[in-house]
């Protein structure tokens, strides 16, 4: 009979083979995830030294929310940035240690990147950034996306 593989065995091949490519600095530690039924875990890493600079989880007392859901995922991520920029951390690298990017592990993310990056984008800004790229893709696309590009020209949006 064939060896049904568990997800867990699964999981843990794809972290290694993305750990191979991944590597943590004093300059850019890793941002760690491991998410359980019931929790969600993020710790910052220096794989130079081999030291956990900075960690969160729902489990912590300090922890604003309890549980393994995407709102709980939320404020882990924006707890692990707050602790990352206390220690003058402002530029990670993302491990999502074998799990799919979406959902709680996605959330974890867009929260720490938020956070770290400070993206209080205005409207304006959001739509200039993506009339820029818009602008750039009209090279190699058909004429739809360079009536859009048009018509955000006319509407008085530079790029």
């Amino acid at each position: 009979m064939i060896r049904q593989i568990e997800k867990k065995e699964i999981r843990r091949t794809i972290h290694e083979r993305i750990r191979r490519k991944l590597r943590g600095s004093a300059a850019r530690p890793r941002l760690a995830v491991f998410r359980s039924v019931a929790h969600i875990y993020a710790q910052v890493i220096d794989d130079a030294e081999g030291k956990t600079l900075v960690s969160a989880s729902s489990v912590d007392k300090s922890g604003k929310s309890k549980g393994g859901n995407v709102v709980a995922a939320k404020a882990i991520g924006k707890l692990v940035a707050e602790r990352a920029k206390e220690k003058g951390i402002t530029k990670v690298v993302f491990d999502r240690g074998g799990y799919q990017y979406h959902g709680r592990v996605k959330a974890l993310a867009a929260a720490a990147r938020a956070l770290m990056e400070n993206t209080e984008l205005s409207a304006r800004e959001i739509a200039e950034k993506a009339m820029k790229i818009a602008g750039e893709i009209c090279i190699y696309t058909n004429d739809r996306v360079k009536a859009l590009a048009d018509a955000a020209r006319a509407a008085g949006l530079e790029f």
